[in-house]
């Protein structure tokens, strides 16, 4: 593989390769291959020895090093100098801009509390030292509003968690082993493209393969079967087959009395979810509804591919409750490749006390980031507690990507609103700020990442040298902290330091996870058995140690205790006279080149999306005048954007699809899907809504 570099200073002249982690918010979490020659890197593949990663990239990272050394790229501070959002600044010195910023933060602190600041991050990067260390620990250490970090994953986690007990699932690995696979809310060829090739595996066996979901998606054009779903019904669906399953005779009765707790509250349950109710809630044929049951009851070991999107809407932590529900009563746990999965993350057990040092400061309050724009334009920031007046954004670009993105842009207007922005490029957030910070791309520093998209911890070793003034996120907050005059010993860990405190860990998974071994191979595998199968024999992470089909945790909760279906908040069963206004749903997940709004601004994959469009089906174009090639508007109360229509059927009927997240600034009208999006949340875990929206479409003016 070559010559393993060490850490780079700037101005070495190096030559070899180096091991490193995609940094993004996927589940595939790659393990990278960097080529440097004389100190520039002009190679980056995957890890062929990785055996999910196999040597392949996704055509997003396939094209990291031209965001690396991209002509917009972020190389020193920057200051304001005109009107917010218009995107002026002057440059500015490191030592210039640190100063101010702790001295706007300081009047802020002494005029409204610590309270008043509230950072903003997400998963721009998934590493833990760049994502989630000596960041939490400046923040904690001032007493600042804490932020819950709710926008992608917290309704399925918490589903998954009240009912199997952890958010762990079956094993990638195994997948090829699986007899039939479903692939349920998933775009698994855009968002989890090295779980592909175990899905190939298992249908080389002879598995079907059946895609569920309101798209013909590029995966469901390659599956066996494309089941189009009414968005927000998954739990319906669910709750059919298990009606089927029970009156069949397709369960496993021993798996049943040995392992799980409520089968017969659960078989009632199903009772009342007849086939055609079933049917008429999701809009799938009874057909179609019994064929996919008991396909799924006559196999041994069926294999369920839940993802993110399927719980953005109202019940979304319900929906994938019930799902999860599905392997135990057929007993498909009991064999590698069985079972269903979210995520792998919970597997993992690196130190985040460690690192996040929650005990650093006084408690704070707590503040949703799928409410950002009530947090910042209602007097009590929408949860109680002093104005937020200064905001601190991070690995995020919530001016493109929360909900409900008016509200966002009124607030960050605000003049009494000081906020700072931590970026590889000017985005549409940073446009706003008053101080905009160079930070460091993947390859210019060290981190340390879990997956959850499979079992193997990754090491990234710096491949260059920081390009122009840029610094890594531990280094700015360290830099921060020195300047508010905090002294606590907890800032000065250098990274190599933070990586080990986060591998200190006695869980027995970590068990052989260690410095010196990732520094050696890159990755390793947690200590988990193979083949892998969390609940062959139980064993469940619950407090009965059995799957939950009856939860009391939920009972107390003020839930269903059972699985049940929750309605769209913008459907019919709730709302039929908005959804006679506003008569289709909107899902607005990411294009193929974009992940959310990372990568739109590299020039090839934007050429490559083209220019924001929307599906439409032509049974709900033709009564609107609606040609493929026209622009047309979207629109609801909550604001509206503009698009290029292209008519076809593989959308279902009543569906609109338009794949985001393009940055206002790069759309030919300023705006994009979040101006239509709403800030309520789901019904567990606090999540994002997004494709819980109505909308119209209509021929535009523009």
């Amino acid at each position: 593989m070559g010559t393993t570099l060490p850490l780079i200073d700037a101005g070495t002249v190096a030559t070899g390769t180096v091991r490193g982690a995609c940094p993004h918010d996927c589940p595939d979490t790659c393990a990278l291959v960097t080529t440097v020659e004389n100190g520039r890197a002009v190679r980056i593949q995957g890890d062929p020895e990785h055996p999910v990663t196999r040597g392949f990239l996704c055509a997003k990272v396939n094209r990291y090093l031209e965001r690396t050394y991209h002509h917009d790229r972020l190389t020193y501070p920057m200051r304001r100098v005109g009107r917010k959002g218009e995107g002026r600044f002057e440059r500015v010195s490191w030592d210039e801009a640190l100063a101010d910023i702790a001295r706007r933060l300081r009047e802020v602190i002494a005029g409204h509390g610590p309270e008043a600041i509230l950072p903003y991050s997400y998963a721009g990067t998934m590493g833990y030292l760049q994502g989630e260390s000596m960041d939490r620990r400046f923040f904690h250490t001032l007493g600042a509003s804490r932020l819950d970090r709710t926008i992608c994953s917290t309704a399925g986690s918490m589903g998954m968690r009240m009912t199997v007990g952890l958010n762990v699932g079956a094993d990638t690995e195994s997948v090829g082993e699986a007899d039939l696979v479903l692939l349920w809310g998933t775009n698994t060829l855009t968002a989890n493209p090295h779980l592909w090739p175990f899905v190939l595996a298992a249908r080389e066996k002879g598995a079907p393969v059946i895609c569920i979901d309101p798209i013909r998606t590029r995966t469901a054009r390659q599956c066996d079967e494309w089941i189009p779903i009414r968005p927000g019904t998954d739990a319906a669906l669910a709750l059919g087959m298990m009606h089927v399953l029970f009156a069949e005779g397709l369960q496993d009765d021993d798996y049943l009395a040995r392992h799980t707790l409520g089968a017969d509250q659960l078989r009632q349950r199903a009772a009342e979810w007849t086939v055609e109710r079933a049917a008429a809630t999701t809009g799938i044929p009874e057909t179609a509804i019994r064929s996919l049951a008991v396909r799924y009851g006559r196999a041994r070991t069926a294999f369920i591919r839940v993802n993110y999107g399927l719980q953005r809407h109202a019940g979304g932590g319900m929906a994938v409750r019930t799902i999860a529900c599905l392997p135990a009563i057929t007993g498909h746990w009991r064999r590698p490749g069985g079972g269903v999965q979210l995520s792998t993350s919970k597997n993992f057990a690196f130190n985040v006390a460690a690192l996040h040092r929650p005990d650093a400061g006084p408690p704070a309050r707590t503040i949703n980031m799928v409410r950002l724009g009530d947090a910042l334009t209602l007097p009590d920031a929408g949860v109680g507690g002093p104005p937020v007046k200064a905001l601190v954004v991070y690995n995020s670009n919530p001016g493109a990507v929360a909900p409900d993105l008016n509200a966002v842009h009124r607030g960050l207007a605000r003049e009494d609103l000081f906020t700072v922005v931590l970026e590889h490029f000017q985005t549409d957030t940073a446009d706003w700020a008053d101080y905009v910070l160079p930070a460091t791309t993947q390859l210019e520093h060290w981190d340390v990442h879990l997956a959850y998209g499979h079992h193997y911890a990754t090491l990234n070793r710096p491949a260059i040298a920081p390009v122009g003034e840029a610094l890594p996120n531990t280094e700015i907050f360290r830099r921060l902290a020195a300047a508010m005059g905090l002294t606590q010993e907890w800032f000065r860990d250098d990274d190599l330091t933070l990586i080990r405190q986060a591998l200190d860990s006695a869980h027995p998974n970590m068990r052989g996870v260690t410095f010196d071994a990732l520094l050696e191979r890159g990755w390793v595998r947690l200590n988990l058995p193979r083949p892998f199968a969390p609940y062959a024999e139980g064993n469940f992470p619950t407090p009965s140690g059995k799957c939950e089909f009856y939860s009391e945790r939920l009972a107390q909760m003020g839930f269903d205790p059972l699985p049940t279906y929750i309605p769209p908040y913008e459907g019919p069963e709730r709302d039929p006279a908005l959804v006679a206004r506003w008569p289709l749903t909107l899902i607005s997940s990411p294009a193929h080149q974009f992940l959310n709004s990372s990568f739109v601004n590299v020039d090839p994959l934007r050429r490559a999306v083209g220019q924001p469009e929307c599906v439409i089906h032509p049974d709900d174009a033709a009564p609107r005048g609606i040609r493929t090639g026209q622009r047309v508007e979207i629109r609801n109360d909550r604001g509206t954007f503009t698009v290029v229509a292209r008519v076809e059927a593989t959308v279902r009927r009543g569906v609109v699809w338009a794949p985001s997240v393009w940055w206002n600034k790069l759309s030919p009208d300023g705006r994009n899907a979040n101006q239509t999006t709403s800030q309520r949340v789901t019904d567990l875990g606090g999540g994002a809504t997004f494709y819980d929206n109505q909308v119209e479409v209509g021929l535009s003016d523009e």
